[in-house]
């Protein structure tokens, strides 16, 4: 080699050398800046050890089941590395990272593998990245980048974070941190809730064949998705079972025979509208989020009071930020028991599918003004159809939001559109006018129900309507209707705390009282509840509460008076509002189910009223308490008198009462107190039925007091609502992990008073033998 050639040589030496290191020196402070973050976002250690993860609040029963969950855009709940089907961790790692354990956050091997196959043999792979890259864009997303050189930087951030997520977490905790945070779509964040929203069990219980799929999800979740694409799906699966063979995560085997079968899902949509409790959920949702009253110093005081009230504007976490119920993954456990709220659930809807429901269209057949009555007139009609409209979202869109007249309103109700409506027998696709929708739905009965623990005040089962995505009105907490003889108890426990025995004997005959009534001299007499065999006949007061007889009920109040009533009625729970009306002693009171219930609970425990409730604790997501919950309770009246009542009210359920459906038709041979009630015009139907430790009652009525049933015989509470508490307390009963009681009810100690009343029917008083008082002017 001559002098020039090797001159030449050392320069070009140098050069390659200059390039190389300099080369590597420039990644290297490519990496120090992009470390640092100086070009472009970088995470701290901080942020890498305490990712931000939105966590969905948790709705939990007594018996621990999820009733539903609460959350803004994501449905997660964290798991355990633990607690994650091992199947799931050697399926994701065989396909996705088959050497994830032995690198530290980059695959050198797999990227050369990429390089050589996309660029030098021209085939379609994947990006190479390991289930540590993978987190590290689920945690911190990637900017889309076009041009080349912030693409690779882009890169190489990935590259940084891989390499520190793997310093901060061990190889489980990635795992796990992975699964938690991915998509797995149809609000199926996060393992936990993919595992329920796909095969409706938990991951620990996933097999190896359901396994692979939530794997093959990982891929590509829309395009391997065993809901829409099921043979994509499929050969991904066994792809995916294949892989796990080959890296002997799988015995061959058992590979080859799961590749043989179809995949199965138990899919569970996630949506706040279906599901468990779905009005128990939305009640509980508005609770907990309630800012305080402002114009109400009354309502101020009382949120101020419960605890529970706005308890995520109350409470605050260590940073001094109120609890978030959509991101903050609260653990709310509840009183609700999923069995009984099943049973509860689906005896509403049997009773007003199978029953109820075909009865009153019976009706509507021949009523061309249906589901009005037939007496209405045409503007009365149209008076009710203006007023709901102006209830309705629609309306508050178009007149709130858009602005628009009511003139262009009316137009627009009159105008069809698609829409999809409501029946019994599914959802239907079809087009009508937002006012024929109105009136569609008029037609249907609503219906509530709730049961309660009378000596704990813990709320079992709530029911607050008949389907929560079309009928969102809530008739437990939120609707108050009238209710009928179901007040009658109050009357009448007045007179048993005043030493009347349900054994005592007064004329069946009509009764007035005579006084100011709305400002005017009259006589108030309600209509008479005849009996036939009764009219005109001694009768107990056991019977006069049993048969429901309106003019017993007027005596009794006549011995007293309506604030004495009211007075009752306050120490049992009742909060309403109640005018001082002698009408009040057949029913002429507007409540909401949740105060019936609850006040008939005092019955059943000996005269003490424990206020229903419907939170135990809450937790955060670590499991720490947070905050307890005890309901209030009072002596409400003392035990014997509520002993005569619970006697006094069997006599209700007997085959001579006005309940005497459960011994009838359903044919219940156990000890049960209870009271119907049904209000004018047949426009409301009760029932409450007290066993010694449940206390369940039932509403059923129109959205409008004029939807109706023109016969008594349909309309009564016996048929409209026992029903409901019959085929409830049959399934309970059928469980026998709810223990519900079927014995009698404890008599208190050195109670020795004959209850066993001589009910035969007498011969008719005579006139002369009444006293003055009970004649008509």
């Amino acid at each position: 080699m001559t002098r020039k050639a090797k001159k030449h040589y050392r320069k070009y030496v140098r050069w390659f050398w200059g390039l190389y290191v300099g080369g590597i020196l420039l990644l290297v402070l490519l990496f120090v800046f992009i470390a640092s973050g100086k070009l472009g976002f970088m995470p701290s250690f901080t942020e890498l050890e305490n990712p931000e993860i939105s966590l969905a609040t948790q709705v939990i029963s007594s018996d621990g089941s999820v009733l539903g969950t609460y959350y803004y855009q994501e449905n997660r709940r964290l798991v355990q590395y633990r607690d994650i089907s091992p199947f799931l961790i050697n399926a994701l790692i065989s396909v996705e990272d088959e050497r994830f354990y032995r690198h530290s956050g980059i695959d050198f091997r797999g990227l050369a593998r990429v390089l050589v196959k996309s660029l030098i043999m021209g085939r379609e792979t994947g990006g190479g990245s390991t289930i540590t890259q993978q987190l590290g864009k689920l945690l911190f997303p990637r900017e889309e980048y076009h041009n080349p050189v912030k693409f690779a930087i882009r890169k190489f951030r990935e590259w940084v974070i891989a390499v520190k997520l793997e310093k901060t977490f061990t190889k489980e905790e990635i795992l796990t941190l992975y699964l938690n945070k991915y998509d797995f779509i149809y609000n199926a964040s996060g393992v936990e809730s993919a595992s329920y929203v796909y095969f409706n069990k938990s991951p620990a219980r996933l097999s190896i064949e359901e396994a692979a799929v939530l794997a093959a999800l990982a891929k590509n979740p829309s395009l391997y998705n065993p809901l829409r694409f099921e043979d994509n799906a499929l050969k991904r699966r066994n792809l995916i079972l294949d892989k796990m063979k080959e890296q002997k995560y799988a015995d061959a085997a058992l590979v080859d025979s799961v590749k043989q079968l179809a995949i199965h899902t138990d899919y569970h949509a996630v949506d706040h509208n279906i599901g468990p409790a779905t009005y128990f959920r939305e009640y509980l949702r508005n609770l907990l989020t309630e800012p305080r009253p402002q114009r109400n110093a009354k309502d101020a005081a009382a949120w101020d009071s419960d605890p529970l009230r706005g308890w995520c504007r109350k409470n605050f976490k260590k940073d001094g930020t109120p609890y978030n119920l959509y991101r903050d993954g609260l653990k709310i456990y509840t009183t609700i028991d999923s069995r009984m709220q099943q049973y509860a659930e689906e005896a509403v809807v049997e009773h007003l599918r199978d029953q109820l429901q075909p009865e009153l269209e019976s009706e509507f057949r021949w009523n061309r003004k249906a589901p009005f009555p037939e007496n209405y007139t045409k503007e009365q009609i149209n008076r009710q159809m203006a007023m709901t409209r102006t209830w309705s979202e629609r309306y508050r869109v178009h007149r709130y939001e858009q602005g628009l007249s009511e003139d262009s309103i009316r137009k627009l109700f009159d105008t069809p559109v698609r829409m999809r409506i409501f029946t019994w027998k599914g959802d239907v696709d079809t087009v009508m006018t937002p006012n024929d929708s109105i009136r569609y739905y008029k037609r249907f009965l609503r219906a509530a129900f709730m049961a309660v623990v009378p000596q704990t005040g813990q709320v079992k089962a709530y029911v607050g309507g008949v389907d929560f995505r079309h009928f969102k009105y809530d008739q437990i907490m939120q609707g108050k209707r009238q209710v009928g003889s179901v007040f009658k108890p109050f009357v009448y426990t007045l007179a048993m705390e005043h030493g009347y025995s349900p054994c005592y004997r007064l004329p069946n005959i009509h009764y007035f009282i005579e006084g100011n009534f709305g400002g005017k001299d009259t006589i108030y007499q309600p209509k008479f509840s005849s009996t036939k065999e009764l009219d005109g006949k001694m009768v107990t007061l056991k019977q006069g509460l049993g048969k429901s007889l309106n003019q017993i009920s007027v005596w009794v109040i006549k011995q007293f008076n309506p604030e004495s009533v009211i007075n009752i009625a306050r120490k049992m729970g009742i909060r309403s509002e109640i005018q001082p009306n002698w009408s009040i002693c057949v029913g002429a009171v507007e409540l909401p189910v949740y105060e019936v219930v609850g006040a008939f609970t005092v019955f059943a425990n000996k005269g003490i009223w424990v206020k229903p409730y419907f939170v135990t604790r809450i937790e955060d997501q670590d499991g720490n308490l947070l905050a307890s919950f005890r309901p209030k309770e009072q002596v409400a009246i003392d035990e014997v008198t509520a002993y005569k009542m619970l006697d006094m009210m069997q006599y209700t359920t007997s085959t001579q009462g006005t309940g005497r459906r459960l011994r009838n038709t359903y044919h219940f041979t156990n000890p049960i107190a209870g009271k119907t009630g049904t209000t004018n015009d047949n426009a409301d139907g009760w029932f409450v039925g007290i066993v010694p430790n449940l206390v369940g009652g039932a509403w059923t009525g129109g959205e409008d007091r004029s939807i109706r049933f023109k016969s008594n015989l349909l309309g009564q509470g016996s048929n409209m609502a026992l029903p409901i508490w019959a085929r409830f307390m049959k399934k309970v009963y059928a469980d026998s992990t709810l223990n519900v009681s079927q014995e009698p009810f404890e008599k208190p100690l050195n109670f020795n008073l004959d209850l066993n009343c001589d009910d035969t029917v007498k011969q008719k008083v005579r006139k002369d033998d009444w006293d003055e008082e009970f004649l008509l002017p």
